[in-house]
């Protein structure tokens, strides 16, 4: 072929556009990895439940449920779950999971911005909770944490809310919501905003002033995923801003 000739023009390669899950596509395979997540954390309870020899019925599960090392183990098991399910959502789609997901590492100055932000969100809304005289930590969540490190599941609970919530939280949130949401018509700013709603949305336990503390935090996460195209950015924000909460409140009493 010769490529000066008009008549044979030369072939020119084009890259295919990525394969993405839209609005609707997003949403039913959302709910189904949230669903994959709930199942591998009553799973875990389950399991326990059944190892001790105790009745299979809806009282064992939440009398094991409520103990902090139970907790902790189901919270560790959703992340499995979530992972499959995600995998799965994007292999149907024949796509990256790397790319689809923008697992990319952040620069250390991208890393620095999003940590001061958060600083900065967090300090605010502790200002806030003190002007209000309220408690900057859930009650329950005190309660639990310090049980656990009483009971000896101090480093499990670290590891359930420093390690596995953050990321399974955010493969679905700020990962393959955020995605697909933001390569339809609610573009980036839509994805953003109903990302971080279902997110908060997971938080259920909270009351009204903590959902909204959840949600504004939700917000400045999507941000950092679209500015640094990093969704292990905000796994390390989230892990941070989490562990940050878990040491002060077991360990420091604050």
């Amino acid at each position: 072929m010769d490529s000066l000739n008009p008549d044979h023009p030369p072939l020119i390669e084009t890259r295919a556009l990525p394969r993405v899950w839209k609005f609707w596509g997003t949403a039913l395979w959302g709910l189904l990895i949230f669903v994959a997540m709930f199942v591998g954390q009553i799973g875990a309870i389950v399991l326990l439940v059944v190892l001790r020899g105790l009745p299979a019925n809806l009282s064992s599960v939440e009398l094991v449920g409520h103990e902090p090392e139970a907790l902790a183990l189901s919270v560790i098991m959703g992340l499995p779950a979530t992972l499959l399910a995600v995998w799965l959502a994007i292999r149907t789609k024949k796509a990256s999971f790397v790319d689809y997901l923008a697992l990319y590492w952040p620069s250390w100055r991208q890393l620095l911005f999003g940590a001061a932000g958060l600083i900065l969100l967090v300090l605010a809304w502790e200002t806030i909770s003190r002007a209000l005289g309220r408690e900057a930590t859930p009650g329950f969540m005190t309660d639990l944490l310090k049980s656990g490190r009483e009971k000896g599941a101090a480093m499990l609970l670290l590891v359930a809310f420093s390690v596995a919530a953050p990321m399974s939280e955010e493969f679905l949130a700020r990962g393959f919501l955020f995605r697909g949401w933001s390569a339809s018509f609610l573009r980036v700013s839509g994805a953003i905003i109903l990302s971080s709603l279902v997110w908060t949305i997971v938080h259920l336990q909270y009351d009204m002033y903590f959902l909204a503390e959840v949600f504004t935090i939700g917000l400045w996460f999507g941000y950092m995923r679209y500015r640094a195209n990093s969704l292990w950015l905000t796994v390390v924000l989230h892990a941070l801003n989490n562990m940050a909460a878990v040491v002060l409140t077991m360990w420091l009493g604050v």
